[in-house]
């Protein structure tokens, strides 16, 4: 049976057991590690199998899409909606609202609007800075030496930042990213690290990833 055709709960089963070993592998515990579908372009025909399962925490891109799914999907389940996706500061008041998590903090601007939702609303998402990991100017994220300025922001605005998060560049070795991320986590004395994805989560976690966001290893390659 091919990863397209698997059931949802077993490719689940697969998954969480893949991270159980590289933690084991780490001296790490498993439940240590949040593992995040990302349910982007996906409809609630394929979520729904992976909730079943016992799947809590899902990642979506874009606001506006979440809006349109969530909130009469399967909200009434002990569901935890993390946006992993860019944010542009007019959505702030929409993000706060819906995601218990917001993982790509990296401007000032972003800082002053969600600090802002967070007051008018009452309500506080964990939120992740993100890094620019690989200076890629197609990317999101604050560069790295404008990080200590950044997180600072963020704290003296009220928001949670509890963590970091970063994409490494693609078709390279993404360890070395990975462990320049952890680094500076633990320099600015950051808890949580959100990286890793299908194709490196296991090296993520070895490397110290508190959250690990995984898409097409548990929904399979679209045709």
């Amino acid at each position: 049976m091919s990863d397209i055709d698997m059931p949802a709960a077993r490719r689940l089963a697969d998954i969480t057991a893949r991270i159980a070993h590289a933690a084991s592998l780490a001296g790490r515990k498993p439940d240590e590690i949040e593992l995040i579908a990302i349910s982007k372009t996906h409809e609630a025909v394929d979520i729904a199998p992976l909730i079943a399962a016992g799947q809590v925490s899902f990642g979506e891109n874009r606001v506006q899409e979440a809006e349109g799914k969530w909130p009469g999907l399967l909200r009434d389940k002990p569901v935890k909606l993390h946006l992993v996706g860019q944010l542009q500061s007019n959505k702030a008041k929409e993000a706060v609202a819906l995601f218990d998590a917001i993982h790509s903090i990296d401007r000032p601007s972003l800082i002053e609007a969600v600090a802002k939702a967070m007051d008018a609303a009452g309500k506080r998402p964990d939120c992740f800075i993100q890094v620019n990991i690989g200076e890629e100017d197609q990317k999101g994220g604050c560069a790295i030496a404008d990080l200590p300025a950044i997180l600072k922001q963020a704290r003296d605005a009220g928001l949670p930042a509890i963590g970091l998060m970063a994409v490494p560049p693609l078709d390279v070795e993404p360890a070395p990213y990975f462990a320049l991320l952890a680094k500076l986590a633990k320099r600015h004395g950051l808890a949580a690290l959100s990286m890793g994805m299908s194709a490196d989560f296991e090296t993520a976690v070895m490397l110290g990833a508190t959250h690990v966001r995984v898409g097409t290893a548990l929904f399979g390659q679209r045709g």
